[in-house]
């Protein structure tokens, strides 16, 4: 999670992607939740490859996170964004015995469990309509055979979603540390963890799978707000009712919202503390301890400790911001 998330800006600005809310709760958390849910495994440490200038705010945003889900937190730091094998190189030690890697900018599920006996490597996937957007395996029976990248003849349209399992991390950080020390890139000239896996395929490990049945992108501002309506269409969580206000399910609402003579809903996230006042509020996301007072919005995203006053449309503002029209 390293990387700067410009295309959900303005709110990366301040907060890494990984950490945005849906729903009520970061998109890291609902990804740890969901392997705590379905591995046939415990997690013990979570290890967190961040950028270098995430500051410390971050690092304890993400240890008491780890602390809820009774797991070490252990930070990494990709000081160049290389690649996605040089990402993976970048957890050191931490590489050792069982471990699964996540490129945290997507949220998953499954139903009932994953297992990952039998196999040297499990990687999670899930059927695609247009593979050629993709990096895609092709399978055998039960065993992963191949990995194409981005496929123009329809060889598969298992897409890799960016979740794999390994049995023995040290095998796969030798074969990073082979792509780093002979200067083998891939596409963008950036050292691609699926090259590495392609090395322990041709060495005879066992590649498995398991699929996936959602895989919802949060990697632009329409992604994260289409994610956040498809989660609330799929939680429908519960709401109190407020005064003079009219409510669309599905919604959420976080602990201390206050909302007065207003209509909102459908698909409206209001984190912890925001205040919303004589405002329509559509198929949009609002942070914490912002303020909504007279507007009309849709398709709108919020930040934290922000204020928007007879604001119209679709608005985009990161945290402490003020937006006051006329």
């Amino acid at each position: 999670m390293a990387g700067r998330g410009t295309r959900v800006r303005p709110h990366s600005h301040t907060t890494p992607k990984p950490l945005l809310p849906v729903a009520g709760t970061m998109i890291i958390e609902r990804i740890v939740e969901t392997f705590a849910r379905t591995l046939d495994r415990t997690i013990e440490e979570i290890v967190f490859i961040l950028g270098p200038d995430f500051g410390q705010e971050i690092k304890d945003t993400l240890t008491e996170m780890s602390n809820r889900h009774n797991a070490k937190a252990t930070f990494g730091v990709q000081e160049t964004a290389l690649g996605t094998a040089h990402a993976v190189a970048c957890a050191g030690d931490a590489l050792s015995g069982e471990v699964i890697i996540v490129f945290a900018d997507t949220i998953f599920d499954t139903n009932g469990t994953v297992s990952v006996e039998g196999a040297d490597s499990v990687i999670w996937l899930k059927e695609v309509e247009d593979p050629s957007r993709f990096g895609v395996a092709v399978e055998k029976g039960d065993q992963i055979t191949d990995f194409v990248e981005k496929p123009s003849e329809p060889i598969s349209n298992l897409a890799i979603i960016g979740v794999y399992y390994f049995k023995e991390g040290e095998e796969l950080n030798k074969e990073i540390q082979y792509l780093l020390d002979n200067k083998i890139t891939g596409h963008g000239d950036e050292y691609q963890l699926t090259d590495a896996l392609d090395r322990l395929l041709k060495s005879g490990k066992i590649f498995k799978k398991a699929t996936v049945d959602e895989w919802l992108d949060c990697g632009t501002l329409p992604a994260w707000l289409d994610t956040t309506g498809e989660i609330l269409q799929k939680e429908n969580p519960r709401f109190e009712k407020y005064p003079d206000t009219t409510i669309h399910p599905p919604v959420f609402f976080g602990e201390g919202v206050e909302v007065s003579g207003s209509e909102i809903g459908p698909n409206v996230s209001v984190e912890a503390g925001t205040v919303i006042k004589n405002s329509t509020v559509k198929n949009s996301i609002i942070q914490k301890n912002s303020r909504i007072e007279n507007s009309r919005l849709n398709n709108s995203t919020i930040g934290n400790h922000a204020e928007a006053v007879n604001a119209e449309g679709e608005i985009h503002i990161g945290d402490h911001s003020v937006v006051k029209q006329a």
